[in-house]
């Protein structure tokens, strides 16, 4: 049961988030382009918002670059470089720990603007909220697999990760068992990175697949609202009053024939 449990979690489960990682942005960059947006809330409470996600974005960036080098090198390319195990795990924990903390920092100000100031969270969507929740928890997680890590400083454990996840994405049946006896709290730090990969395409986070130029193509549109959208329009059309000094111009001499 056990061994059933560990294949679909870190065998299967990879698949159908990276699936619809992939194929849901696609999707919802091809169908819904107008939703594809961040929803910025920058005029209420600028000063923490700027704090928060200037915080967010820095220690992220720092923490995907080091988790997509980190897992995905191959281990001979380190053998090769002459850097050891030992030496890869403490920086992991000196720059994962540092990056981890100032992206806590800002994911817990930003959760904050949302849930404590009733203006923000009256404006926000429970995907708002949730992504904010959940991103919060994972760097939770991760900052507390720090601890475990440090009494495993010869980098074994690490190696671990690093096979399963270069296993996952060559397609290798077993890489499920390369994690099957690691720390728990491990185990529920990547069930629950791939989670976030699996409800990426639902969120605001979309917005990282775009660079500005994606925007110039998109025809622009207006939205207008109005208190009295349930009134029937009148019958009669509106012309615009034509302007006195443009009654006044004589009218051009029509040409002979």
């Amino acid at each position: 049961m056990a061994n059933t449990l560990n294949y679909a979690l870190f065998g299967w489960y990879p698949y159908l988030c990276l699936t619809v990682f992939l194929l849901g942005s696609l999707v919802r960059f091809d169908r819904e382009q107008y939703t594809w947006k961040t929803g910025s809330s920058q005029l209420l409470r600028r000063r923490q918002l700027r704090w928060g996600s200037n915080l967010f974005h820095v220690g992220i960036l720092a923490i995907f670059a080091g988790h997509f080098v980190g897992l995905l090198t191959p281990i001979w390319i380190f053998d090769a470089l002459g850097v050891t195990h030992t030496f890869k795990q403490g920086l992991a924990i000196v720059v994962g720990g540092v990056a981890g903390v100032l992206c806590f920092i800002g994911v817990s100000l930003l959760a904050h603007r949302r849930l404590f100031d009733a203006r923000i969270r009256n404006t926000s969507s429970f995907g708002d909220i949730a992504i904010l929740l959940l991103l919060w928890l994972q760097l939770t997680l991760g900052l507390s697999t720090i601890f475990v890590s440090l009494g495993h400083m010869d980098g074994h454990e690490m190696v671990k990760f690093m096979n399963w996840a270069q296993g996952v994405l060559t397609l290798q049946p077993s890489a499920a068992a390369y994690v099957a006896d690691v720390h728990p709290i491990f185990k529920a730090h990547l069930i629950l990175g791939m989670t976030v990969f699996l409800v990426f395409p639902f969120t605001r986070l979309v917005h990282v697949w775009s660079a500005p130029v994606w925007y110039l193509g998109r025809p622009g549109y207006q939205v207008v609202r109005t208190r009295f959208a349930g009134r029937r329009p009148s019958a009669a059309p509106y012309h615009a009053p034509i302007p006195a000094a443009a009654r006044a111009l004589p009218a051009s001499p029509r040409s002979k024939s």
